[in-house]
């Protein structure tokens, strides 16, 4: 495969960023910098021509998921600048600034609400930015509802060949113009390739906020990986997990493990609670194991070992059914005894992990596409998203209106701006807020669902 060659050498190119959470945060950061045109694997490690960094400001959608000081900390992406936006103050945000590119990494509905909303404040502008979208990882749920969700930006990232193959199945299904699918790989896949058995032999578990909910089957996992850890003395036996408690990220956690981990009294002297940067834990890694999180692809890209468990079973629900032919499908006891997985390279081709070195030019065709947009003589044209009041009359008012826009993109009356220097009580209330709704989630909602089963 050709060398990724730099699409632009003379003027660096500016990109928003509009994430949600600390994940998507990461993904939406990452991806930025890999698809700005003229940028490159081998540019960034200083092989090849040196082309001028893109400009990237993020901006955080205010919410209960938005990430602390410490979360953005560890996703280790630096941004030129970064603040907390409503999304009715980052439209007018957008109405008033110039960039070329705007990645938005937020859940389907925040995607659809920006697309109308950004479609109405550039209704008379021709030099809008290309807009770009995707996925943060796996997509084992709401295919369709996710996808047409995000129909309307100039592109739909693809993680894997499997996905771009079913997001064009999707939008073909439904009359909608499929073009804007990308074929990509995950942003922050890398590092070095597994170098052997460490010593200790580490075994780490990619804990996950909502796969499983139940408290009874995270007290299971949580209980076998100490049971391991018990088992093979010699080894060390981490839990990786995504936040600290009164943290919060995509999801909140009802139960979370570390809870779960204190009412088991006294735990192994080499089993630890670690949290960090995901490439950072692999760097020590031996033995990945995961119900279904994105960290098995991260792994697999290194040639780590990974497991997919199947105590749970192997379940949609679970999302471990998307591994279903990987080769990585095992259970604690098999791991308890020893196994060591293979994992399938036909399979693993078509997940966009990119174990065979082809991960350099993975974003090639999303440059060169960018590079296309913003060279078109005349500038871009309309955001044209698939749902419309005259499609989805029944839907897409409810999406718009949670977003505080009206039917056709326009804020409504009273809809929350931006405190630009929120004072100190300001903080203190926004932070009592964000822990009340973590309160309730895990606290309150657990005992309310217990009553209701008497």
């Amino acid at each position: 495969m050709p060398p990724s060659t730099p699409l632009s050498t003379t003027k660096p190119p500016r990109i928003a960023v509009l994430a949600d959470s600390d994940t998507r945060w990461k993904w939406g950061a990452l991806t930025a910098r890999r698809i700005a045109p003229g940028a490159s694997m081998e540019t960034a490690a200083g092989d090849g021509p040196q082309v001028p960094p893109a400009a990237l400001d993020g901006y955080l959608l205010r919410g209960r998921a938005t990430p602390t000081p410490r979360q953005l900390a560890e996703v280790g992406v630096d941004a030129d600048s970064l603040r907390e936006v409503t999304a009715v103050e980052f439209l007018r945000t957008m109405a008033r600034e110039s960039y070329d590119i705007l990645v938005i990494s937020l859940v389907g509905g925040g995607v659809q609400a920006m697309l109308h909303g950004l479609g109405r404040v550039w209704e008379d502008r021709t030099d809008r930015p290309v807009v770009v979208t995707g996925y943060v990882g796996v997509v084992y749920e709401k295919l369709a509802d996710g996808l047409l969700l995000r129909h309307g930006a100039d592109l739909v990232l693809a993680n894997s060949r499997q996905d771009a193959d079913r997001f064009r199945a999707v939008y073909e299904g439904v009359g909608a113009d499929a073009s804007s699918v990308t074929e990509v790989a995950l942003p922050f896949l890398g590092g070095a390739p597994h170098p052997g058995d460490h010593d200790p032999y580490t075994v780490v578990f990619a804990a996950q906020p909502s796969v499983p909910d139940s408290r009874r089957d995270r007290t299971y996992l949580l209980e076998r990986l100490i049971q391991h850890a018990r088992l093979h003395p010699e080894r060390r036996v981490l839990l990786k997990l995504r936040s600290k408690p009164g943290e919060h990220t995509t999801h909140i956690e009802e139960h979370p493990y570390q809870k779960l981990a204190q009412r088991l009294g006294e735990l192994p002297a080499n089993f630890d609670l670690v949290y960090g940067n995901m490439g950072e834990v692999l760097d020590r890694s031996d033995l990945l194991v995961t119900i279904s999180s994105t960290a098995a692809l991260e792994s697999l890209h290194r040639r780590i070992p990974t497991v997919v468990l199947t105590d749970l079973g192997v379940r949609e629900t679970l999302g471990n059914h998307h591994f279903v032919g990987s080769g990585c499908l095992a259970s604690w006891d098999q791991l308890d005894t020893g196994h060591r997985p293979a994992p399938d390279p036909d399979w693993v081709a078509r997940q966009g992990v990119c174990a065979d070195g082809s991960y350099p030019y993975a974003f090639d065709a999303a440059r060169e596409r960018i590079a296309k947009l913003l060279a078109r003589p005349g500038g871009l044209g309309p955001l044209t998203p698939y749902y419309t009041p005259a499609t989805a009359p029944g839907y897409l008012p409810g999406i718009l209106a949670r977003h505080h826009l009206g039917p056709d993109g326009t804020p409504l009356p009273g809809a929350p701006a931006h405190d630009k220097d929120p004072g100190p009580v300001r903080q203190i209330v926004r932070r009592a807020a964000r822990g009340a709704y973590r309160h309730g989630v895990q606290r309150v909602a657990p005992v309310i669902r217990r009553m209701g089963e008497l």
